[in-house]
């Protein structure tokens, strides 16, 4: 398993290119040769720390040079990163903490009171991110580990978060699939702007190590930063979510993009066609992406020049990865009937942390059974529809908030939008539409009128809750759960 580790990745891309810039932020660049040196010291002092193979070491860090500098120490020692989230509240941290088991948590300072909350009354270990290195022993690398490489948690807006066990072979099979779809060139640089907690965020620091390319690291989404990025400092491939996306076009206007940007991968969640006509009139080349963290991130992507209709569809399966559109009876549907997304291939978690009944639940017969709703085309292309849990059914026909969405989306007056499911005792459920609304401000009667000549009647929303802003998870995703259940961190505008 060694050849596969994170270790011995940037040992040997320091071997390869050791001057080869690895690392660009906005205080610092750093080489691959630097990247690996700073990994080595690092470790000594988690040894010193007591981390030995298999312990699983928590990183409360921010988006820079030093979370990568200790995501490869942990490899170092042959041990499991498991990546907390900056937002996340001290009783969150210690769910992960305590449902990981892990031994040791490494944070900053502007975090190390957070850190210490979180751990109290853990059997763990804290160690400062800028504690000294010189005294501690460097050592070896150790030697083959089964260990996973990280331990990433869902979200759990539905229930408790659950810990996904990725292994290298989910990263390094990601890597390789991603290359043979997008490609890639020598003068490459992607920009990371999404938490490097995040299976998409760790997945672009993994790859462009196993690339030789240089990652541009913003500690968070700035849309004139990105422009300025793209413009001016040569990034060729981006990630974003949709909501990223609508905010960068917001701030661009009607300037196009240069030509060196080679992909903007859209994921996270459904895209509506209006946005990604708005991003080809720019010229901004958005693939669509799906993807989920139980798959080692990228399952499905839309292939480079393809401008064929719809845009949001035409997702491509990764080289060895599979796709199946499944019937609630587990029959096959055939082409254009939607039904749950089941994916097979090299890239699936190896499990859920400590839940082995729940593991075999999503993995039964050997295909991950995703809860995503979708359709392949007579090409076998994918186009994602919607969450299970997120489907309204109602007086028992099936409403897909994000085909409610995207008509909502070409409303002049709407800025954003999501869609859920109310209860209703006479017909189950009955849609219902959250709305941040543009210049103009519409009104319930002329949304209602604007969706009935779009919309079959059952889809239509019943209600319209006007909202300043939409409850959202991490990385960009609306929490519908938090809009049904009345927890939406949204003010309610006043109606007359």
């Amino acid at each position: 398993m060694k050849a596969l580790g994170e270790t011995a990745w940037i040992e040997a891309r320091a071997t390869l290119t050791p001057r080869a810039e690895a690392l660009r932020t906005r205080h610092e660049s750093v080489s691959f040769g630097e990247l690996a040196a700073r990994a080595r010291r690092t470790a000594g002092l988690l040894r010193a720390h007591g981390v030995r193979r298999g312990d699983v070491v928590a990183m409360l860090l921010p988006n820079d040079a030093t979370f990568a500098e200790w995501l490869y120490a942990v490899g170092c020692c042959g041990a499991t990163v498991l990546p907390l989230h900056l937002r996340l509240a001290p009783r969150e941290l210690a769910f992960q903490l305590r449902d990981s088991g892990a031994g040791c948590l490494v944070s900053d300072a502007p975090r190390a009171e957070r850190a210490q909350q979180a751990g109290r009354g853990l059997d763990l270990r804290l160690v400062p991110a800028d504690a000294q290195r010189e005294a501690a022993t460097v050592g070896e690398p150790c030697g083959p580990t089964d260990a996973p490489l990280a331990l990433l948690y869902t979200s759990g807006t539905t229930g408790r978060p659950k810990g996904v066990e990725l292994g290298p072979e989910s990263f390094l099979h990601g890597a390789v699939a991603s290359a043979i779809h997008m490609g890639v060139l020598p003068s490459d640089r992607w920009l990371a702007c999404m938490p490097l907690t995040h299976v998409g965020g760790l997945a672009i620091l993994l790859r462009c190590c196993l690339y030789g390319i240089p990652v541009v690291l913003h500690e968070r989404f700035d849309p004139a930063a990105l422009s300025r990025a793209v413009d001016g400092e040569g990034v060729t491939l981006v990630s974003l979510v949709p909501t990223m996306l609508a905010r960068w076009l917001d701030e661009r206007g009607e300037r196009p993009v240069p030509p060196t940007l080679r992909a903007v991968l859209l994921g996270g969640a459904a895209a509506s066609e209006q946005l990604l006509e708005r991003a080809q009139r720019l010229g901004i080349p958005v693939l669509p992406t799906y993807g989920l963290t139980e798959a080692g991130s990228q399952v499905a992507t839309r292939v480079p020049g393809d401008g064929a209709r719809p845009l949001a569809g035409r997702l491509r399966p990764l080289l060895g990865t599979s796709l199946r559109i499944v019937r609630d009876d587990g029959s096959a549907a055939p082409p254009g009937e939607a039904g749950e997304i089941r994916v097979q291939g090299p890239t699936l978690m190896r499990g859920y942390r400590r839940l082995p009944q729940a593991t075999d639940a999503a993995l039964r017969g050997g295909w991950l059974h995703t809860g995503d709703v979708g359709a392949l085309d007579a090409d076998g292309l994918l186009r994602v529809l919607d969450r299970r849990d997120d489907l309204i059914v109602s007086g028992g026909e099936n409403v897909y908030p994000a085909e409610v969405e995207a008509v909502l989306s070409d409303h002049p007056g709407v800025r954003e939008v999501a869609v859920g499911g109310r209860e209703d005792s006479d017909y189950g459920e009955r849609p219902v539409a959250w709305i941040v609304p543009a210049a103009g401000s519409p009104t319930t009667q002329e949304l209602q009128r604007f969706c009935r000549e779009r919309l079959a009647g059952y889809k239509v929303p019943v209600a319209f809750e006007f909202v300043e802003a939409l409850p959202r998870s991490a990385v960009g995703k609306v929490r519908r759960h938090a809009l049904k259940t009345g927890r939406a961190d949204a003010g309610l505008y006043p109606r007359a």
